[in-house]
């Protein structure tokens, strides 16, 4: 992947979209739900739970009713979204927020049992450090859970926009395959990737990139057009976009990735590398 996520201008975005994040956050609020419901397969009873990424706190919410003997971690980079999430609900008991970086967690070895993260790592700027780091804080045994956007998400509006440039307007998503391969790599143990494709429906292209700027999901890759983009390639991007039409309406795909995986009960143990024979001919 050439393009790299630019931290600080996705920072910025965030930070700017925490009071309309809600009213925008639709496809968020659905994959939430959906990851959750899939901690029903599991048997856990953690006592120290990190929601990394929290946003407005939706779902740490959700896991402190799920958990109510859990302590329940909330993170976030951008400091308006935590505002938000200490704001949330009517339970008496409230997420431990913390402001800090995902690649670099401020907590200790060994400490969470259980960490969830909702579309947020496609925001690391190194996913292989991000997963590395929360592998550090995880408990032996403990379980990462979480799920991002594959390259197939905003497909539509990225070849609308190739059709005007050739600078990166989307911000660049990673493959499944990659992703589960960083985690084995990683030290990960019994790692399960899927992939559900889910598709939003528009009147417009504007109405499509006002939701992305009020969730904060603006372009933050590394090569992106610095300043404003011309009227006339808005305009021309807008056309390309059209071809896409159907029924009377635009769509916008999203290709969700959901992957967990676990601690090794034992993490000091020497992992074992295989290398494949191709590797050594020659």
């Amino acid at each position: 992947m050439s393009e790299h996520i630019d931290k600080h201008k996705a920072r910025r975005a965030f930070s700017r979209a925490a009071k309309t994040y809600d009213e925008a956050a639709v496809l968020q609020r659905e994959v939430g739900r959906r990851q959750l419901e899939r901690l029903d397969l599991v048997r856990l009873a953690p006592r120290n739970i990190l929601d990394l990424g929290c946003g407005t706190g939706e779902q740490a919410q959700a896991l402190l009713r799920r958990y109510p003997g859990a302590r329940v971690h909330a993170l976030d980079f951008a400091l308006p979204m935590l505002g938000q999430a200490r704001r949330r609900g009517r339970w008496r008991r409230r997420p431990r927020c913390i402001c800090g970086d995902m690649e670099h967690l401020p907590l200790a070895d060994d400490s969470i049992d259980l960490l969830i993260s909702n579309l947020a790592f496609q925001w690391a700027a190194d996913p292989v450090q991000l997963y590395r780091e929360c592998l550090r804080v995880l408990s032996p045994g403990g379980l990462l859970m979480f799920t991002t956007f594959g390259p197939d998400t905003l497909k539509e509006l990225r070849m609308a926009w190739a059709e005007v440039d050739q600078t990166p307007h989307v911000s660049p998503f990673m493959d499944m395959h990659d992703l589960g391969d960083i985690l084995v790599d990683a030290g990960y143990a019994a790692p399960v990737m899927d992939v559900e494709r889910m598709v939003l429906t528009y009147a417009s292209v504007d109405d499509l990139m006002r939701d992305l700027k009020q969730i904060g999901a603006s372009n933050a890759a590394s090569g992106r057009m610095r300043g404003l983009t011309g009227r006339g390639r808005m305009q021309a991007m807008r056309k390309a976009y059209e071809s896409w039409r159907s029924e009377g309406l635009l769509p916008a795909s999203y290709e969700v990735v959901y992957g967990h995986a676990w601690a090794p009960e034992d993490k000091t143990a020497p992992r074992q590398v295989s290398i494949p024979l191709r590797q050594l001919e020659g």
